[in-house]
């Protein structure tokens, strides 16, 4: 919004007019999130499958959605819908069983906000500065005094996040350390890596040992950040933005993606843009075959409810949870992820954001998964399949070939989640072969639960 020739500067000035009168701290005022019902969030979350929610905690306006002690004044308890945006949800999530999570993008705010300190070149307000370089609203906009004269035309980069003042690093530090003293979350996303050396270092361990403290004994608290050689180093779970692992990671990993935007853009919902239902489980499905887990976001507009869009892909995800969420639950990958087209594509070297292209996949795409057998229960492992399209007569799975060296032992049964007759098939050297029922058993990733193989 302080960048002309932007859509969002462009959509302001049109709005709430030139962002050297009316800025961000004006713009926060109109946020009332007069519909924010997080119980009936959650409760839509978790029919939908979640086992953990994700609140944000600070973007990188460097305004914080808790009562926070060190953004005294630039939080949302204080200002804006004047609730404790983090606190309400995380009440929520623990009434219902969930995880909590919170995600971190504030380390980039004095940077980012460098934007908010200049002002337009041309036009009639040309060189009246926008309303960050009022020194009045420093504590949102960051005070750049003391930093090089075109610090503000030059920042922008991930290099100037790491050379901000060392009083920005230790207000960034103690926010943060607020935050999980606060509200104690299960898991941490942090937006890139672990900032500012000793500070992040020193937050990570206060995470862990608070979760520690919590449980009585060893931490199952989890930190997100996207640096490969951190998660292998065993500091944290790697988190793909937008993204995929090549293949069965050892470590679990995480995607987070949107059903849009990132934050709520209206045209979206004007342009019929939302992910589909089928999307959005065939990522699922491909993220967990490959030690994953997907964090889902659903970005809420000014009045804190889904639109009627959004509604309706939940609902797509709802339904297809209800028939098959035993494959994805409690379950493991398998020997190999899966085959098929879709397999076989790979990130381009540097590419970040991998869903860029991504096709809907088909019948010739599959994908797998196992759930150990349990202790002390008769019956051994299973194995489940899924089709990710629905052929017309039957399904030939030839990665479960009998002459495949990932297959051994002899099937048991096959059945289809969803359908409750009997399928007929067969096991040879082309694969498993099964006869399709007339009617499909669900609207996406059609799953088979394949006992005797799972070994």
């Amino acid at each position: 919004m302080y960048v002309p020739g932007e859509p969002q500067y462009e959509y302001h000035l049109k709005t709430y007019g030139p962002p050297s009168k009316f800025g961000f701290k004006d713009v926060i005022a109109t946020w009332k999130a007069a519909k924010f019902d997080p119980d009936y969030l959650i409760r839509l979350y978790k029919k939908a499958g979640a086992k953990y929610f994700c609140s944000m905690a600070v973007h990188h306006d460097n305004f914080d959605l808790w009562n926070s002690k060190y953004q005294p004044k630039w939080n949302a308890a204080q200002m804006g819908p004047k609730k404790d945006i983090v606190g309400l949800f995380r009440d929520a999530a623990r009434r219902e069983g969930l995880r909590f999570a919170v995600s971190d993008h504030l380390s980039n705010s004095f940077s980012w906000f460098a934007t908010a300190h200049l002002s337009d070149k041309e036009g009639p307000l040309a060189g009246v500065p926008y309303d960050g370089a009022d020194p009045q609203w420093a504590d949102l906009y960051h005070d750049y005094r003391q930093m090089p004269a075109d610090f503000a035309k030059t920042s922008a980069t991930a290099a100037m996040s790491r050379n901000s003042p060392e009083s920005w690093k230790l207000n960034y530090y103690q926010r943060m350390i607020d935050l999980v003293d606060q509200h104690q979350p299960d898991l941490l996303y942090t937006d890139g890596g672990i900032p500012f050396g000793d500070y992040g270092l020193n937050l990570l361990a206060h995470l862990y040992n608070t979760g520690a403290r919590r449980t009585g004994g060893a931490t199952d608290t989890v930190f997100t950040r996207k640096t490969i050689a951190d998660a292998t180093a065993g500091l944290s779970i790697l988190d793909r933005e937008r993204g995929v692992v090549d293949s069965i990671s050892p470590r679990p990993w995480q995607t987070d993606t949107c059903i849009g935007n990132w934050h709520y853009h209206k045209i979206i919902y004007d342009e019929n843009r939302y992910k589909t239902p089928k999307f959005v489980v065939d990522m699922l499905v491909d993220i967990v075959s490959r030690n994953g887990n997907l964090m889902l976001n659903v970005p809420l507009p000014n009045n804190g409810m889904p639109d009627d869009k959004e509604l309706k892909v939940i609902e797509g995800i709802t339904a297809w949870m209800a028939v098959n969420r035993e494959a994805i639950h409690g379950t493991r990958p398998w020997k190999i992820f899966g085959a098929g087209p879709a397999a076989e594509l790979k990130a381009a070297p540097g590419q970040r954001f991998q869903e860029s292209g991504r096709k809907d996949f088909t019948a010739q795409d599959v994908r797998f998964t196992t759930k150990p057998a349990l202790s002390g229960v008769e019956g051994g492992s299973t194995l489940f399949t899924f089709f990710m399209g629905w052929p017309e007569k039957e399904i030939v799975l030839a990665p479960l070939a009998t002459t495949s060296p990932n297959v051994a032992g002899k099937i048991e049964n096959v059945s289809l989640l969803g359908y409750g007759g009997r399928l007929e098939w067969k096991h040879d050297e082309r694969g498993l072969v099964v006869l399709l029922p007339p009617q499909k058993s669900c609207d996406h990733a059609y799953v088979l639960k394949i006992t005797g193989l799972a070994s």
